[in-house]
Protein backbone atom coordinates (compact mmCIF):
# COMPACT_ATOMS: atom_id res chain seq x y z
CA UNK A 1 0.00 0.00 0.00
CA UNK A 2 3.03 2.41 0.82
CA UNK A 3 4.78 1.53 -2.24
CA UNK A 4 1.43 2.03 -4.43
CA UNK A 5 0.79 5.63 -2.50
CA UNK A 6 4.73 6.75 -3.32
CA UNK A 7 4.29 5.76 -7.08
CA UNK A 8 1.09 8.06 -6.83
CA UNK A 9 3.15 10.55 -5.63
CA UNK A 10 5.57 10.44 -8.02
CA UNK A 11 3.15 10.62 -11.30
CA UNK A 12 1.43 13.83 -9.93
CA UNK A 13 4.80 15.58 -9.48
CA UNK A 14 6.13 14.13 -12.88
CA UNK A 15 2.75 15.34 -14.30
CA UNK A 16 3.43 19.08 -12.44
CA UNK A 17 7.40 19.16 -13.60
CA UNK A 18 6.29 18.14 -17.21
CA UNK A 19 3.26 20.69 -17.13
CA UNK A 20 6.04 23.57 -15.63
CA UNK A 21 8.50 23.00 -18.65
CA UNK A 22 5.89 22.58 -21.02
CA UNK A 23 4.92 26.30 -20.28
CA UNK A 24 8.42 27.32 -19.66
CA UNK A 25 9.05 25.94 -23.53
CA UNK A 26 5.94 28.25 -24.81
CA UNK A 27 6.93 31.40 -22.93
CA UNK A 28 10.51 31.00 -24.32
CA UNK A 29 9.67 30.58 -27.86
CA UNK A 30 6.46 33.66 -27.69
CA UNK A 31 9.49 35.50 -26.15
CA UNK A 32 12.09 34.72 -28.73
CA UNK A 33 9.13 35.58 -31.63
CA UNK A 34 8.22 39.11 -29.59
CA UNK A 35 12.25 39.69 -29.86
CA UNK A 36 13.00 38.63 -33.34
CA UNK A 37 9.79 41.16 -33.96
CA UNK A 38 11.13 44.01 -32.38
CA UNK A 39 14.69 43.03 -34.24
CA UNK A 40 12.67 43.01 -37.85
CA UNK A 41 11.32 46.44 -36.79
CA UNK A 42 14.64 47.41 -35.82
CA UNK A 43 16.39 46.47 -38.75
CA UNK A 44 13.42 48.17 -41.49
CA UNK A 45 14.14 51.51 -39.38
CA UNK A 46 17.74 51.69 -39.57
CA UNK A 47 17.58 50.67 -42.93
CA UNK A 48 15.72 53.34 -43.81
CA UNK A 49 17.48 55.65 -41.62
CA UNK A 50 20.98 54.62 -43.51
CA UNK A 51 19.09 54.94 -46.93
CA UNK A 52 18.83 58.38 -45.91
CA UNK A 53 22.35 58.90 -44.89
CA UNK A 54 23.80 57.60 -48.01
CA UNK A 55 21.66 57.74 -50.57
CA UNK A 56 18.31 60.74 -49.36
CA UNK A 57 20.25 63.86 -51.16
CA UNK A 58 20.26 62.10 -54.34
CA UNK A 59 16.94 60.35 -53.90
CA UNK A 60 15.21 64.12 -53.26
CA UNK A 61 17.31 65.47 -56.06
CA UNK A 62 15.84 62.82 -58.56
CA UNK A 63 12.42 63.31 -57.43
CA UNK A 64 13.20 66.95 -58.43
CA UNK A 65 14.21 66.15 -61.81
CA UNK A 66 11.07 63.64 -62.08
CA UNK A 67 8.80 66.80 -61.65
CA UNK A 68 10.66 68.26 -64.64
CA UNK A 69 8.91 65.73 -66.86
CA UNK A 70 6.36 67.33 -69.58
CA UNK A 71 3.06 67.00 -68.57
CA UNK A 72 -0.05 66.36 -70.58
CA UNK A 73 -1.01 70.02 -71.18
CA UNK A 74 2.53 70.62 -72.44
CA UNK A 75 2.36 67.72 -74.66
CA UNK A 76 -0.95 69.10 -76.09
CA UNK A 77 0.69 72.39 -76.46
CA UNK A 78 3.84 70.74 -78.54
CA UNK A 79 0.91 69.36 -80.70
CA UNK A 80 -0.36 72.30 -82.11
CA UNK A 81 2.95 73.46 -82.78
CA UNK A 82 3.03 74.82 -86.72
CA UNK A 83 7.27 74.60 -86.84
CA UNK A 84 10.49 73.26 -85.15
CA UNK A 85 10.88 77.09 -84.25
CA UNK A 86 7.54 76.62 -82.72
CA UNK A 87 8.89 73.74 -80.57
CA UNK A 88 11.42 75.27 -79.43
CA UNK A 89 9.65 77.99 -78.19
CA UNK A 90 7.37 75.76 -76.35
CA UNK A 91 10.19 73.70 -74.33
CA UNK A 92 11.39 76.77 -73.22
CA UNK A 93 9.47 76.79 -69.93
CA UNK A 94 10.94 73.44 -69.52
CA UNK A 95 13.79 71.55 -68.49
CA UNK A 96 14.94 71.69 -72.02
CA UNK A 97 14.97 75.51 -72.23
CA UNK A 98 18.44 76.42 -71.56
CA UNK A 99 19.87 73.62 -73.55
CA UNK A 100 17.34 74.92 -76.51
CA UNK A 101 18.23 78.39 -75.96
CA UNK A 102 21.20 79.19 -78.04
CA UNK A 103 20.27 77.32 -80.88
CA UNK A 104 19.98 79.59 -84.16
CA UNK A 105 17.45 78.82 -87.19
CA UNK A 106 16.98 76.83 -89.45
CA UNK A 107 16.39 73.66 -86.53
CA UNK A 108 16.18 70.28 -87.53
CA UNK A 109 14.98 67.25 -85.41
CA UNK A 110 18.52 66.00 -84.84
CA UNK A 111 19.32 69.24 -83.26
CA UNK A 112 16.24 69.31 -80.80
CA UNK A 113 16.70 65.51 -80.01
CA UNK A 114 20.48 65.69 -78.94
CA UNK A 115 19.97 68.64 -76.97
CA UNK A 116 17.65 66.83 -74.92
CA UNK A 117 19.41 63.59 -74.47
CA UNK A 118 21.86 66.29 -73.13
CA UNK A 119 19.73 67.07 -70.33
CA UNK A 120 18.99 63.52 -69.60
CA UNK A 121 23.06 63.10 -69.41
CA UNK A 122 23.72 65.74 -67.41
CA UNK A 123 21.40 64.84 -64.52
CA UNK A 124 23.25 61.14 -65.17
CA UNK A 125 26.56 62.75 -64.86
CA UNK A 126 25.40 64.73 -61.67
CA UNK A 127 23.90 62.02 -60.03
CA UNK A 128 26.54 59.64 -60.66
CA UNK A 129 29.75 62.10 -59.26
CA UNK A 130 27.70 62.13 -55.62
CA UNK A 131 26.60 58.69 -55.17
CA UNK A 132 28.15 56.21 -52.38
CA UNK A 133 29.91 53.18 -53.75
CA UNK A 134 26.09 50.50 -54.08
CA UNK A 135 24.13 53.45 -55.74
CA UNK A 136 27.27 54.68 -57.74
CA UNK A 137 27.45 50.78 -59.55
CA UNK A 138 23.61 50.64 -59.79
CA UNK A 139 23.94 53.72 -61.72
CA UNK A 140 26.74 52.27 -63.80
CA UNK A 141 24.89 49.14 -64.48
CA UNK A 142 21.76 50.96 -65.91
CA UNK A 143 24.36 52.83 -68.20
CA UNK A 144 26.06 49.10 -69.88
CA UNK A 145 22.83 48.76 -71.90
CA UNK A 146 23.70 51.64 -74.20
CA UNK A 147 27.41 50.96 -74.51
CA UNK A 148 26.25 47.55 -76.02
CA UNK A 149 23.89 49.68 -78.48
CA UNK A 150 26.85 51.75 -79.01
CA UNK A 151 29.17 49.00 -79.86
CA UNK A 152 26.81 47.19 -82.07
CA UNK A 153 26.41 50.68 -84.05
CA UNK A 154 30.36 51.35 -84.48
CA UNK A 155 30.84 47.78 -85.47
CA UNK A 156 27.76 47.45 -87.87
CA UNK A 157 28.53 51.39 -89.52
CA UNK A 158 32.52 49.86 -90.11
CA UNK A 159 30.72 46.75 -91.56
CA UNK A 160 28.97 49.10 -94.43
CA UNK A 161 32.02 51.42 -94.72
CA UNK A 162 30.42 54.23 -92.74
CA UNK A 163 32.90 57.26 -91.68
CA UNK A 164 33.58 56.32 -87.89
CA UNK A 165 33.47 60.11 -86.95
CA UNK A 166 30.37 60.16 -88.34
CA UNK A 167 29.15 57.03 -86.05
CA UNK A 168 30.66 58.22 -82.99
CA UNK A 169 28.29 61.11 -83.50
CA UNK A 170 25.69 58.48 -83.39
CA UNK A 171 26.62 57.11 -80.02
CA UNK A 172 24.53 57.77 -77.20
CA UNK A 173 26.86 59.84 -74.80
CA UNK A 174 26.00 57.57 -71.55
CA UNK A 175 26.91 54.35 -73.42
CA UNK A 176 30.83 56.00 -74.29
CA UNK A 177 33.89 55.10 -73.52
CA UNK A 178 37.58 55.43 -74.26
CA UNK A 179 38.92 53.16 -76.77
CA UNK A 180 35.02 53.13 -78.74
CA UNK A 181 36.67 54.40 -81.62
CA UNK A 182 39.16 51.68 -81.90
CA UNK A 183 36.31 49.34 -82.21
CA UNK A 184 36.37 49.45 -86.30
CA UNK A 185 39.48 47.60 -86.43
CA UNK A 186 38.17 44.03 -85.42
CA UNK A 187 37.03 41.41 -87.81
CA UNK A 188 35.40 39.11 -85.08
CA UNK A 189 34.19 38.66 -81.72
CA UNK A 190 37.47 37.42 -80.51
CA UNK A 191 39.66 40.67 -82.05
CA UNK A 192 37.09 42.71 -80.44
CA UNK A 193 37.46 41.43 -77.18
CA UNK A 194 41.20 40.89 -76.98
CA UNK A 195 41.79 44.47 -78.90
CA UNK A 196 39.19 46.94 -77.42
CA UNK A 197 36.59 45.63 -75.27
CA UNK A 198 39.16 43.93 -72.53
CA UNK A 199 39.25 47.00 -70.20
CA UNK A 200 35.49 47.92 -70.53
CA UNK A 201 32.75 46.93 -68.38
CA UNK A 202 31.18 44.90 -71.19
CA UNK A 203 34.38 42.36 -70.99
CA UNK A 204 33.00 39.83 -68.69
CA UNK A 205 29.87 39.72 -70.86
CA UNK A 206 32.13 39.21 -74.19
CA UNK A 207 34.40 36.75 -72.77
CA UNK A 208 31.56 34.48 -71.80
CA UNK A 209 30.35 34.62 -75.63
CA UNK A 210 33.57 34.60 -78.14
CA UNK A 211 33.50 33.10 -81.59
CA UNK A 212 35.86 33.09 -84.44
CA UNK A 213 33.19 33.53 -86.97
CA UNK A 214 33.43 36.69 -88.61
CA UNK A 215 31.03 39.85 -88.38
CA UNK A 216 28.44 39.62 -90.49
CA UNK A 217 24.67 40.79 -90.17
CA UNK A 218 23.47 37.98 -88.50
CA UNK A 219 25.99 37.65 -86.40
CA UNK A 220 25.96 41.09 -84.94
CA UNK A 221 22.39 40.64 -84.22
CA UNK A 222 23.41 37.45 -82.41
CA UNK A 223 25.93 39.17 -80.66
CA UNK A 224 23.68 41.92 -80.10
CA UNK A 225 20.89 40.14 -78.04
CA UNK A 226 23.37 37.40 -76.02
CA UNK A 227 25.35 40.22 -74.43
CA UNK A 228 21.75 41.76 -73.27
CA UNK A 229 21.05 38.67 -72.42
CA UNK A 230 24.29 38.37 -69.91
CA UNK A 231 23.50 42.02 -69.13
CA UNK A 232 20.18 41.54 -68.16
CA UNK A 233 20.97 38.23 -66.19
CA UNK A 234 23.71 40.00 -64.04
CA UNK A 235 22.15 43.07 -63.74
CA UNK A 236 19.08 41.02 -61.91
CA UNK A 237 21.53 39.13 -59.70
CA UNK A 238 23.24 42.54 -58.55
CA UNK A 239 19.66 43.73 -57.58
CA UNK A 240 19.12 40.84 -55.84
CA UNK A 241 21.83 40.98 -54.12
CA UNK A 242 21.01 44.55 -52.80
CA UNK A 243 18.27 43.37 -51.08
CA UNK A 244 14.77 44.81 -49.73
CA UNK A 245 12.62 46.95 -52.12
CA UNK A 246 15.15 47.44 -54.71
CA UNK A 247 14.89 43.79 -55.25
CA UNK A 248 11.13 43.51 -54.92
CA UNK A 249 10.93 46.53 -57.58
CA UNK A 250 14.23 46.10 -59.91
CA UNK A 251 12.94 42.28 -60.22
CA UNK A 252 9.36 43.46 -61.90
CA UNK A 253 11.31 45.72 -63.92
CA UNK A 254 13.95 43.91 -65.14
CA UNK A 255 11.17 40.90 -66.00
CA UNK A 256 9.22 42.99 -68.30
CA UNK A 257 12.50 44.48 -70.07
CA UNK A 258 13.82 40.32 -70.58
CA UNK A 259 10.57 39.28 -71.42
CA UNK A 260 10.05 42.30 -73.97
CA UNK A 261 13.32 41.33 -75.57
CA UNK A 262 12.09 37.76 -75.90
CA UNK A 263 9.44 38.95 -78.04
CA UNK A 264 11.14 41.10 -80.06
CA UNK A 265 13.67 38.52 -80.62
CA UNK A 266 10.91 36.10 -81.69
CA UNK A 267 8.95 38.62 -83.79
CA UNK A 268 12.34 39.65 -86.26
CA UNK A 269 13.75 35.79 -86.50
CA UNK A 270 10.26 34.52 -88.07
CA UNK A 271 11.45 33.75 -91.96
CA UNK A 272 15.19 33.33 -90.71
CA UNK A 273 17.77 31.09 -90.25
CA UNK A 274 17.68 31.06 -86.61
CA UNK A 275 16.36 27.78 -85.24
CA UNK A 276 13.89 27.07 -82.29
CA UNK A 277 17.54 26.33 -80.16
CA UNK A 278 18.93 29.47 -81.30
CA UNK A 279 16.05 31.91 -80.02
CA UNK A 280 15.76 29.75 -77.08
CA UNK A 281 19.99 30.41 -76.27
CA UNK A 282 18.88 34.45 -76.76
CA UNK A 283 16.39 34.65 -74.08
CA UNK A 284 17.51 35.82 -70.57
CA UNK A 285 16.96 32.87 -67.52
CA UNK A 286 13.98 34.99 -65.54
CA UNK A 287 10.99 36.97 -66.23
CA UNK A 288 7.62 36.27 -66.02
CA UNK A 289 7.75 33.96 -69.55
CA UNK A 290 10.45 31.47 -68.44
CA UNK A 291 10.69 29.06 -68.91
CA UNK A 292 7.42 27.77 -70.35
CA UNK A 293 6.81 30.74 -72.51
CA UNK A 294 10.48 30.41 -74.21
CA UNK A 295 9.89 26.89 -74.94
CA UNK A 296 6.44 28.49 -76.45
CA UNK A 297 7.93 31.37 -78.19
CA UNK A 298 11.04 29.39 -79.53
CA UNK A 299 8.83 27.59 -81.42
CA UNK A 300 6.34 30.16 -83.10
CA UNK A 301 6.40 30.59 -86.33
CA UNK A 302 4.05 33.54 -86.87
CA UNK A 303 2.23 36.39 -85.04
CA UNK A 304 -0.62 34.59 -84.26
CA UNK A 305 1.34 31.98 -82.01
CA UNK A 306 3.34 34.29 -80.51
CA UNK A 307 0.14 36.34 -79.25
CA UNK A 308 -1.11 32.91 -77.85
CA UNK A 309 2.21 32.21 -76.21
CA UNK A 310 2.27 35.51 -74.84
CA UNK A 311 -1.26 35.97 -73.71
CA UNK A 312 -0.96 32.41 -70.98
CA UNK A 313 0.99 35.34 -68.63
CA UNK A 314 -1.96 37.42 -67.20
CA UNK A 315 0.38 40.53 -67.11
CA UNK A 316 0.67 40.32 -70.99
CA UNK A 317 -2.68 39.07 -72.07
CA UNK A 318 -4.16 42.64 -70.61
CA UNK A 319 -1.90 43.83 -72.98
CA UNK A 320 -2.37 41.85 -76.22
CA UNK A 321 -6.02 42.25 -75.91
CA UNK A 322 -6.26 45.90 -76.25
CA UNK A 323 -4.39 44.49 -79.64
CA UNK A 324 -7.00 44.18 -82.61
CA UNK A 325 -6.06 41.34 -84.79
CA UNK A 326 -4.10 42.56 -87.90
CA UNK A 327 -2.45 45.73 -85.29
CA UNK A 328 0.95 44.10 -84.52
CA UNK A 329 2.39 46.78 -85.60
CA UNK A 330 0.36 49.26 -82.43
CA UNK A 331 2.42 46.56 -80.13
CA UNK A 332 5.67 48.61 -79.83
CA UNK A 333 3.23 51.90 -78.46
CA UNK A 334 1.18 49.31 -76.29
CA UNK A 335 4.65 48.00 -74.72
CA UNK A 336 6.20 51.20 -73.82
CA UNK A 337 2.99 52.12 -72.35
CA UNK A 338 3.32 49.34 -70.18
CA UNK A 339 6.95 50.34 -68.98
CA UNK A 340 5.87 53.69 -68.76
CA UNK A 341 3.31 52.62 -66.04
CA UNK A 342 6.17 50.43 -64.32
CA UNK A 343 7.80 53.10 -64.56
CA UNK A 344 5.62 55.16 -63.01
CA UNK A 345 4.57 52.64 -60.33
CA UNK A 346 8.01 52.92 -58.42
CA UNK A 347 7.74 56.36 -57.38
CA UNK A 348 4.77 54.86 -54.93
CA UNK A 349 7.68 54.07 -52.90
CA UNK A 350 10.89 55.50 -50.91
CA UNK A 351 14.29 54.08 -49.82
CA UNK A 352 15.27 52.05 -53.15
CA UNK A 353 17.06 52.25 -55.82
CA UNK A 354 14.62 51.46 -58.88
CA UNK A 355 13.39 55.28 -58.96
CA UNK A 356 16.86 55.77 -60.63
CA UNK A 357 16.50 53.71 -63.62
CA UNK A 358 12.92 54.51 -63.90
CA UNK A 359 13.72 57.69 -64.07
CA UNK A 360 16.15 57.18 -67.45
CA UNK A 361 13.42 55.29 -69.07
CA UNK A 362 10.83 58.19 -68.60
CA UNK A 363 13.25 60.84 -69.37
CA UNK A 364 14.33 58.29 -72.51
CA UNK A 365 10.58 57.76 -73.58
CA UNK A 366 9.66 61.38 -73.34
CA UNK A 367 12.89 62.09 -75.76
CA UNK A 368 11.33 59.70 -78.09
CA UNK A 369 7.89 61.69 -77.68
CA UNK A 370 9.62 65.13 -78.44
CA UNK A 371 11.55 63.08 -82.05
CA UNK A 372 8.38 61.88 -83.33
CA UNK A 373 6.20 65.24 -82.31
CA UNK A 374 9.39 67.00 -84.48
CA UNK A 375 9.46 64.93 -87.21
CA UNK A 376 5.49 65.07 -87.86
CA UNK A 377 5.94 68.89 -87.89
CA UNK A 378 8.86 69.21 -90.09
CA UNK A 379 7.08 66.83 -92.54
CA UNK A 380 3.93 68.28 -92.50
CA UNK A 381 2.09 65.16 -90.71
CA UNK A 382 0.47 66.64 -87.80
CA UNK A 383 -2.60 63.96 -88.15
CA UNK A 384 -0.36 61.21 -87.22
CA UNK A 385 1.04 62.94 -84.02
CA UNK A 386 -1.10 60.99 -81.50
CA UNK A 387 -0.15 57.53 -82.95
CA UNK A 388 3.45 57.96 -81.38
CA UNK A 389 3.32 59.76 -78.46
CA UNK A 390 3.20 57.89 -74.91
CA UNK A 391 2.27 59.92 -71.94
CA UNK A 392 4.71 59.83 -68.84
CA UNK A 393 2.82 61.60 -66.37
Amino acid sequence: AKSHAALTVYKQAAGYLISVLYCSVVCLVDLARAQRRCALQTMAGLEMLSFNIKDGYLEGILRGFKSGLLTVPEYNNLCQCESLEDIKLNLTSSDYGSYLANEASPLYTTTIVEKCTQKLVDDWNHMRCQADEKLAMFLDYCTYGHMIDNVVLIVTGTLHERDVQELLDKCHPLGMFDSIATLAVAQNMRELYRLVLVDTPLAPYFSENLTHEDLDEMNIEIMRNTLYKAYLDDFAQFCHSLGGTTAEVMSDLLAFETDRRALNITLNSIGTELTRDDRKKLYSNFGLLYPHGHNELAGAEDFDQIRAAMEKVPAYAAIFSKLGFGESQMLDKLLYEEEVKRCRDTYEQQFHYAVFYAYMKLREQEIRNIMWISECVAQDQKSRISDGIVYTF
